[in-house]
């Protein structure tokens, strides 16, 4: 998909405020130079414990995905900060930019029905939106 990394780069360049969800996750670390695996048991389902590292919440998840961000990478990088792992593996399942207003998550905070742990991101975003 090199012309959605393309597009992901094209918008940080603006400076305009981003939210990645699920492959929008992904698609931000690709656009920063963080590789993404194929995993070996995907996340699929809900009820999945992600701790948000900012807050120190466990959040109960929905998800969908069979890819993950390269932890060592995103580690690595140093306009990327993780925000939040899954509390099963350890994989990451949220990433900020230090010097852009983007942030994604590898969950689906929008699943409805499922859990709601996590809509205070779209808050977080609309604010990112207001400055």
């Amino acid at each position: 998909m090199d012309y959605a990394i393309e597009t992901v780069k094209g918008l940080l360049e603006t400076r305009k405020p981003l939210f990645g969800i699920c492959l929008g996750h992904q698609l931000l670390a690709l656009a920063n130079d963080i590789p993404t695996f194929k995993m070996h048991h995907g996340h699929r389902g809900l009820n999945h414990p992600v701790k948000n590292l900012v807050t120190g919440i466990c959040e109960i998840t929905t998800q969908n995905h069979g890819f993950g961000v390269d932890p060592d990478a995103v580690r690595k990088s140093a306009n990327t900060e993780i925000t939040h792992v899954n509390l099963n593996d350890d994989s990451i399942e949220g990433i900020r930019l230090k010097d852009r207003p983007a942030f994604s998550v590898q969950y689906h905070p929008e699943s409805t029905p499922g859990p709601h742990d996590s809509r205070y991101l779209f808050d977080q975003f609309i604010g990112m939106m207001r400055n």
